[in-house]
């Protein structure tokens, strides 16, 4: 049985994750795992699984839950979630946290030789480079989940780095996909938390409709595969069944497919290199599905796609900065407090703003993401 710790247990990833746990509670168990302010979810979790580690956000929180649970260690804060992510007895730690505050307990895990299966893009885009010198020199596997990455990951067993032409991402194009630019100017919240294809939290969802997640997804398919950004290219697909796709130099391309399903690549990363069945999962039927259709993406109507290449390309502490303003910007609006085109304008100003810095250590990487939060907080 592998046992299994688990960073944000009750976002998307998180619970998704759970559910497949509880497919196959002969091959996993959860030791233990972060839950941020759903105490309620997290008192379920607790007596469904009786983990012996749960961090929660804040100190109030676990302190309840200690008289509630006391054969259960419970803490809280960043430390909790460094204790989670190291948790001795664990096998894996799946990274399923929203934000750049799942890096450091990444670094933590990596460095106690965990291995790693990664949904928290922004571990990657904030600190790509001392994420994967860190998994290299203590030998550990990292992990795809993303449905993009795993994708790559899977199309690439067996074959060699140096076949590899391009990487070629997917993506929906969210829920404007069809609008201009022009017809975005009053769009809502609800609007655009209204996604086409997947069930997803808020914030990624967001991203989604900005090209914002493809950029983020483009950053760290770089440091993943360790291609350069010329060799990586998104191309909209609206079904989201081809997942992603390697073109080789002999022209051949190898494509993943599968229903739109967020536990296919959860499982995988959990079983791989094995896999198991998902009984409840849609079968892809190709006949049903008709026609797929893909198109360029433009990155003037996508402006955030395009921020992204150059801040990746940027590197440093650009990629830092696009990420921190982003998370802040999308915090924004969700709250009412700017517009859905402001988002990109606020990012954009945040990374015309900022003077980077090259090969980044992880206090100058903190301040430079504390201080592009500040400045979008300062425009609002």
């Amino acid at each position: 049985m592998k046992s299994i710790s688990l960073l944000g247990a009750t976002g998307s990833i998180g619970r998704q994750t759970i559910d497949v746990i509880r497919q196959h509670p002969e091959e996993f168990s959860l030791a233990a795992f972060s839950a941020g302010r759903n105490i309620d979810e997290t008192r379920k979790l607790i007596q469904s699984f009786q983990p012996r580690l749960v961090s929660v956000a804040l100190k109030e929180d676990a302190d309840r839950l200690k008289t509630e649970f006391p054969s259960v260690q419970i803490l809280h804060g960043e430390e909790g979630l460094v204790e989670v992510a190291i948790f001795r007895s664990a096998d894996i730690l799946v990274n399923a946290v929203l934000g750049s505050v799942g890096l450091y307990p990444t670094l933590q895990a990596i460095a106690a030789g965990k291995k790693v299966a990664i949904a928290n893009k922004e571990t990657l885009v904030t600190a790509g480079h001392l994420v994967m010198a860190a998994a290299k020199k203590n030998n550990v596997d990292l992990l795809p989940v993303d449905s993009e990455h795993s994708a790559i990951f899977q199309c690439l067993q067996g074959e060699k780095e140096k076949n590899i032409e391009r990487l070629i991402l997917t993506a929906s194009g969210g829920s404007f996909r069809d609008r201009t630019r022009e017809e975005l100017k009053n769009v809502t919240v609800e609007e655009a938390l209204n996604h086409p294809n997947w069930s997803m939290g808020a914030k990624i969802t967001i991203d989604s409709a900005t090209m914002m997640n493809k950029g983020l997804e483009v950053i760290e398919a770089h440091w993943l595969f360790d291609l350069p950004y010329e060799q990586i290219d998104v191309i909209l697909h609206r079904e989201s069944i081809i997942h992603s796709m390697v073109e080789f130099h002999d022209s051949s391309v190898i494509a993943q497919l599968g229903t739109p399903d967020m536990r296919i690549p959860i499982q995988y990363a959990l079983t791989y290199p094995d896999r198991l069945p998902l009984p409840d999962a849609k079968r892809l039927s190709l006949a049903e599905a008709g026609k797929l259709h893909f198109q360029p993406v433009d990155k003037r109507r996508f402006r955030m796609l395009a921020l992204a290449y150059e801040a990746g390309q940027a590197g440093g502490t650009m990629p830092t900065v696009l990420n921190a303003a982003n998370e802040a910007a999308v915090a924004a609006f969700l709250d009412g407090k700017m517009t859905f085109l402001q988002i990109d304008e606020m990012v954009e100003r945040a990374l015309s703003e900022h003077k980077p810095l090259a090969n980044p250590d992880l206090e100058t990487i903190q301040y430079a993401d504390k201080e592009a939060r500040n400045f979008v907080h300062s425009l609002l």
